[in-house]
């Protein structure tokens, strides 16, 4: 398949650079407003996306832009006859403008998966395999610890991502997402949410630290606890992000700062390693190339897509309420108090 790209910001490398392992697609071309940043990708340069879409025919576009681009992109790419995208998370600025531009790509006959790639990190791919062969009995509650360490004092982001200092809603909606939806991956949507959010860098304008607890079916609780100044034990912080613990009946499991799963059966000091320690220097365990790999694979009719634009709206809903919740400091029932 050919892709065609849109973007080349920082994160944008890692989708290049798995296009460029792929072995049923190749990338054709490259679209950025700083036509330098497109050159740069060694593909064909572009600083006009009608134009790349004309002269290229990709069949497919990655989308690889801040949330404020969404839309006009992918009007823009509708427009251009593109049947196919792959679009970066957060996804559009609002759950109203992302129900629209969903409809409008079905309408179109288009097909949008929002790249939300965590859920394909390997531990998690793990844990799920795990949890389904029920190795730890009836799962109770999980918890994962959110530690990247990267936020504090006046500098934050700054070398990295600027824009996190000026973003209104931060921790949940930038980052906290991928755990809404990896939950999601993990445990069924949830029935209810109740978040605590506060602001701890004065720097920011959002907020960067906070509790969500989320009611899943069966009784499962799960918590994210998040809080970007402090860290967690491993080598890269970014690795993870964090670490991770699902408590069962009949056991537990962990993931650690390095990637590695581990289980624990109920009342022994033993613990199985599931999956050692990751080895992959770039971003999180690779899971930009599985994610895109998937995408690929499911198009040329092996596997049914993940994360397709209308299934990700429920993500925004809860993401959502979870803000809702914080605002009115309640506990906040899906699909009734909220959208």
């Amino acid at each position: 398949m050919r892709v065609a790209c849109v973007g080349a910001g920082y994160f944008s490398r890692f989708h290049y650079d798995s296009w460029a392992r792929m072995e049923n697609a190749r990338a054709v071309a490259s679209c950025n407003r700083d036509i330098t940043r497109a050159q740069a990708t060694g593909l064909s340069a572009y600083d006009d996306l009608t134009r790349m879409l004309s002269e290229t025919s990709p069949d497919l576009l990655d989308i690889i832009l801040p949330p404020e681009a969404h839309a006009s992109t992918i009007r823009t790419a509708l427009a251009a006859g593109v049947k196919y995208m792959i679009c970066q998370k957060p996804f559009c600025t609002s759950l109203d403008e992302a129900r629209q531009i969903t409809a409008e790509a079905d309408a179109a006959g288009a097909t949008i998966v929002v790249h939300e790639n965590f859920r394909f990190q390997p531990w998690y791919r793990t844990v799920k395999a795990a949890l389904d062969a029920g190795r730890i009995g009836k799962l109770q509650q999980m918890t994962f610890r959110f530690r990247p360490g990267d936020g504090q004092g006046p500098e934050a982001y700054l070398d990295r991502q600027p824009y996190f200092q000026k973003m209104e809603k931060f921790l949940i909606h930038e980052t906290g997402v991928h755990w809404i939806d990896t939950f999601r991956y993990l445990l069924g949507d949830p029935t209810h949410v109740y978040a605590d959010l506060r602001r701890i860098n004065p720097a920011i304008r959002g907020e960067d630290a906070g509790y969500v607890l989320f009611d899943h079916p069966d009784g499962v609780r799960a918590i994210f606890d998040g809080n970007r100044h402090l860290d967690h034990d491993a080598d890269n912080l970014r690795r993870t992000m964090g670490e991770a613990h699902f408590e069962g009946t009949e056991g537990s499991i962990r993931i650690t700062g390095d990637g590695a799963v581990h289980l624990r059966p109920f009342k022994s000091k033993t613990e199985e390693t599931l999956r050692g320690p990751d080895t992959w220097e770039g971003f999180g365990g690779d899971c930009v190339h599985a994610l895109q790999s998937h995408v690929i694979s499911a198009l040329l009719g092996d596997g049914v897509l993940e994360n397709t634009a209308p299934a990700y709206l429920k993500v925004i809903e809860i993401e959502e309420a979870v803000y809702t919740s914080a605002a009115e400091t309640r506990k906040i029932q899906l699909g009734i108090n909220h959208p």
